[in-house]
């Protein structure tokens, strides 16, 4: 019986056919499938590279015990040139964590690859004395850029100076061609800005050091001084002086690129602001005519008056707590340069004599954000007309604008997206 039941499956041409059709598919999917005959340990050595860098660190680790071949990719040095050190304490944060055992493998095996190093740490000192320890083993490397960045503070602020100060210490002599340094919200002081200029003062080029309360007029001077090729500097109002930016402005100094300067008060009357002189501005824009100049205030409405009392060359402006209309005014008659301009809050007194001054004495304006303060729609609307196209980027909350008897919110849509020539609506919160 078997062997009929054999004789009729063999005759049959339905099952005949699904069986071609069956071996078919299977061939198709041996031969045909794009992935299916990949030797992946066969890959060159600049394709699994290509890949290796948009793994995370963790995923590149895991990847590199595939094959030997991937495991010497793994400790190819271009792979390691570029590396973010993240730290974290997992009880108190929900940031990720490089492990204690990878960073020991990079330091002891990639240390002298290494050339673009940033610190990512969180709130907690013992992240930030971390930090410290890995910069203070980095003894055999040529760094070239070095960031520290607190995702939350105290952080670095909370550590012994000293502690901080003998690790940056460590890369600042052993790198030798340091070219951007940002280490913002940190103790770093005089003497070890000192050892920078003494090390790195040919190939320095980007200093941003705001909240640096350790760091003193003279020892930003001793910086400007020295690194002359330096074209990105950011720090706070008290460390800015005559003498710093007509060092600047020297002869043997490369053109400034970009200025950025936190003027930020904690509680009102405590800090005396200084005034900056005429002719110290105009000799730096003299010297560097394209550089950007940016201010962010962080001030109370009493703290404003030694600001922009005569022509100052600020590009950009941004104002974080409330600003008086007349200091609104001194902006419009003062900042020829003015490109781009934030008021977060001004009060409930209209601001449209103030607008039409910027807009008329501010000929490089391009970019406006307006939050809690008030504007009525004719004023915005004469404002919007006479900046024109320029106008690049206008964000403004909609409670901002206050109808009039010329026009209402129902009618600015239309006639503000006229003047600019593009489609405009008024914002329902911040964008900037």
């Amino acid at each position: 019986m078997k062997r009929v039941r054999q004789t009729d499956k063999a005759e049959n041409p339905v099952l005949q056919k699904l069986q071609r059709t069956k071996k078919q598919k299977t061939s198709y999917c041996s031969t045909s499938h794009p992935y299916a005959l990949v030797d992946w340990g066969t890959l060159p050595h600049h394709v699994i590279l290509h890949i290796f860098q948009f793994l995370p660190l963790v995923d590149r680790a895991r990847a590199s015990s595939v094959c030997r071949r991937w495991n010497e990719v793994f400790h190819i040095p271009d792979l390691w040139r570029k590396f973010e050190f993240e730290l974290s304490q997992p009880a108190t944060s929900y940031l990720k964590s490089t492990h204690p055992d990878l960073i020991q493998q990079i330091i002891k095996k990639h240390a002298n690859h290494l050339q673009y190093v940033s610190f990512k740490v969180d709130s907690s000192t013992e992240s930030a004395e971390a930090a410290c320890d890995i910069l203070s083993q980095l003894v055999n490397c040529s760094i070239k850029t070095l960031g520290l960045i607190s995702t939350a503070k105290p952080s670095f602020m909370d550590i012994a100076k000293a502690h901080f100060v003998s690790a940056l210490t460590v890369v600042f002599v052993n790198s030798k061609s340091l070219s951007s340094i940002k280490i913002e919200d940190t103790p770093v002081d005089d003497p070890s800005l000192k050892v920078l200029v003494a090390n790195n003062s040919d190939t320095l080029k980007l200093l941003k050091m705001s909240s640096c309360p350790h760091v003193s007029p003279a020892g930003i001077l001793c910086v400007a001084d020295q690194c002359h090729g330096l074209r990105e500097l950011a720090l706070n109002y008290y460390l800015l002086s005559d003498e710093l930016l007509l060092a600047l402005s020297s002869e043997k100094h490369v053109n400034l690129e970009h200025l950025r300067i936190d003027v930020v008060s904690e509680n009102p009357g405590q800090v005396e602001f200084h005034t900056i002189k005429k002719q110290s501005w105009d000799a730096l824009v003299k010297h560097s005519p394209k550089v950007n100049i940016v201010m962010y205030f962080f001030l109370y409405e009493e703290e404003f008056d030694p600001f922009f009392r005569e022509e100052t060359p600020v590009t950009h402006l941004y104002f974080g707590r409330a600003v008086s209309k007349s200091m609104l005014g001194r902006i419009g008659l003062n900042c020829p340069r003015l490109i781009e301009l934030v008021v977060c809050a001004n009060g409930l007194q209209p601001l449209d004599d103030e607008l039409i001054c910027i807009a008329e004495r501010c000929k490089n304006l391009t970019a406006m954000g307006l939050g809690e303060c008030e504007v009525t729609c004719r004023g915005f609307i004469e404002f919007v007309k006479m900046c024109g196209g320029r106008l690049t980027q206008l964000s403004v909350m909609e409670e901002v604008l206050i109808p009039d008897g010329d026009c209402n919110l129902d009618q600015i849509h239309s006639e503000v997206s006229k003047h600019l020539g593009r489609m405009w609506f008024p914002d329902m919160m911040p964008t900037w």
